[in-house]
């Protein structure tokens, strides 16, 4: 029977979902090296689902050193074709409070320090990124958690930044002059990568403070941030219920289809060791030695 395949992306307390069959944990070998975890794959609301969680269990890696192209490459060869995150950020905005729900459809990428592309090493490939977020998969994220009796606010420029400091108060200013609306540290590495592995990515960020822009609240701090994240997490698995269970099968955006114009290196000056590392991504347009591209 057909099902949406859907990998999620977050914490480790989102792996508990009630109603979750045949849950198994797969530990996935890629050519870019350990995922952050094992992966927990099963089936929900009709569903085949993976969870893996982005920081490593108890949360041991760092915003730069999380291996965002080993996960996505991982949930891509386990099937999946849309990934939701589960994203804890600042606020950069007065009505964008605490606790609240934000589905970004914009992204600034500030980060410096990392590897943003499967392609490289022999291999170029431009993907259009001008609609970062797919806006389907968005748009189901709304629905679902309006039904979940959240009223999320749709929209919203989501910027990333390196950590893992927080923002001096001259950045987290300037950021609001540049009209974002809050402030993360993962989400443009992994929508850049599901991108380019023509995966659905979308956000579901839960604002944990008001960054350090507003004078008249506590300075940020990882402890504001936990527990805040900590009261969002049951709401996260209710919406992420709903969402998975509202999916359609088939998907009709254009991320499915994001490298078929994309390739500017001539196959056959693509080494064949790229060529078999980055199969699951590229076989259906680019034949290995002795076979023929994917169908």
């Amino acid at each position: 029977m057909a099902e949406a395949k859907v990998g999620i992306i977050g914490g480790t307390g989102l792996y508990h979902m009630e109603g979750m069959a045949e849950i198994k944990a797969v530990a996935v070998k890629t050519p870019f090296g350990d995922p952050s975890g094992e992966i927990v794959t099963g089936r929900l609301e009709g569903a085949k689902v993976a969870f893996l969680p982005r920081h490593g269990r108890g949360h041991r890696i760092s915003p730069t050193e999380v291996p965002v192209r080993a996960n996505i490459y991982a949930l891509k060869s386990l099937g999946m074709e849309r990934i939701i995150s589960v994203n804890a950020v600042g606020s950069l905005k007065e009505e964008l409070r605490p606790l609240d729900l934000v589905i970004p459809d914009q992204l600034i990428d500030m980060t410096r320090h990392r590897v943003t592309t499967f392609f490289s090493g022999g291999i170029v490939a431009h993907v259009a990124f001008a609609e970062p977020f797919c806006p389907l998969l968005s748009q189901e994220m709304f629905e679902a958690a309006r039904r979940a009796g959240i009223r999320p606010h749709q929209g919203g420029t989501y910027l990333t930044m390196e950590g893992p400091q927080f923002s001096t108060r001259a950045e987290s200013n300037l950021y609001r002059s540049w009209g974002a609306d809050i402030i993360g540290m993962t989400a443009a590495t992994e929508a850049k990568l599901a991108r380019e592995a023509e995966m659905c990515y979308a956000s579901l960020s839960f604002v944990t403070d008001y960054d350090c822009w507003r004078e008249a609240t506590d300075v940020v701090t990882a402890e504001i941030i936990v527990a805040n994240l900590q009261k969002n997490v049951e709401t996260a698995r209710h919406i992420l219920r709903k969402a998975i269970a509202l999916l359609p099968e088939r998907r009709d955006c254009l991320c499915g289809s994001a490298l078929e114009n994309a390739f500017v290196t001539l196959p056959e000056l693509i080494p064949e060791q790229i060529k078999r590392d980055l199969a699951p991504l590229i076989g259906k347009y680019v034949k290995q030695e002795g076979t023929r591209a994917q169908d």
